[in-house]
């Protein structure tokens, strides 16, 4: 399943939404695609997505749902990865974990 929270993250003068799957990343990158979200979006567990394409977002299947629960939910996937896991310069990929977990 895809979730994000409501746009309310500001960043260059736009507020941005989190994207996660509790599935796996070759979810997360698919939805992401069929979206039209650049891969230089993703940012080691999920990808950021602008308010505008919010709408498109629920419209495709992602379940709205509070931040906080957002974390919760990629915790509890296994998914999370945690900034200093990461390898800087790599847009959030991880060379000790599968790309398509």
């Amino acid at each position: 399943m895809l979730y994000l929270d409501r746009p309310a993250w500001p960043w260059r003068g736009r507020l941005w939404s989190h994207l996660i799957s509790d599935v796996s990343y070759a979810e997360l990158h698919a939805f992401a695609e069929a979206l039209g979200a650049p891969r230089r979006g993703f940012d080691r567990d999920h990808y950021d997505i602008p308010a505008d394409r919010f709408a498109a977002a629920v419209w495709l299947g992602a379940r709205e749902v509070p931040s906080r629960e957002l974390v919760r939910l990629l915790r509890a996937s296994g998914l999370r990865r945690p900034k200093h896991l990461v390898s800087p310069g790599r847009h959030g990929v991880d060379p000790r974990s599968p790309s398509t977990r």
